[in-house]
């Protein structure tokens, strides 16, 4: 994860000594974020090689998965807390993986660029695909794999029969309550069967 401002907020969402599971951790950062100032632990999943390696040098425990082919290596409610920062975009089995996530912890965190977000319906509207922070690919360029609105988690997550434990968007690191659809770049959602 490489904005810090983003890490901070997410990681105050994880309670003290929780045992974590990073579904898409990247480098490590957020749960080396966490073990330091949160004292948690677990275990990131990642399929980048070099990430990975990333993850052993910052000494943070990492499992080489493609999330794509399930969890089916942890029972349930194996951990504290499933993170999903920035990953659900990416993921082929998106809905399964939501399903996932809340069986493996018992809690899940849910965050993902918000495509509703007020400068991404401008661009739109202006016929052009947003390029932003939170978004920062061209179109043709972009790891994405789909996009998705803060309103279009909340109907999935019913969907699947997950209770919403809270919601709200993050703008920087500052929590929307208010329209988070509209204003905030980033969707989190705190889920659970």
């Amino acid at each position: 994860m490489s904005d810090p401002l983003l890490m901070q907020a997410l990681a105050q969402l994880v309670p003290h000594g929780s045992r974590v599971l990073d579904l898409g951790c990247g480098d490590g950062a957020m749960l080396a974020h966490l073990k330091a100032t949160r004292g948690c632990s677990g275990y990131g999943i990642e399929i980048d090689d070099a990430n990975v390696l990333a993850c052993v040098k910052r000494g943070v425990n990492v499992i080489q998965l493609n999330l794509d082919e399930g969890l089916s290596m942890f029972e349930d409610a194996s951990f504290d807390v499933v993170l999903q920062i920035d990953t659900l975009q990416h993921l082929r089995n998106a809905e399964v993986m939501l399903r996932e996530t809340v069986r493996v912890g018992r809690v899940g965190i849910v965050a993902f660029p918000n495509f509703a977000h007020w400068p991404n319906r401008l661009s739109v509207l202006q016929g052009r695909m947003p390029v932003t922070k939170r978004l920062p690919y061209q179109w043709f360029d972009t790891p994405n794999i789909r996009v998705g609105t803060h309103a279009d988690l909340g109907v999935l997550a019913a969907r699947n029969g997950l209770t919403v434990l809270d919601s709200f968007g993050l703008q920087g690191s500052e929590i929307v309550r208010w329209l988070p659809n509209l204003l905030a770049g980033t969707s989190v959602y705190k889920l659970a069967k």
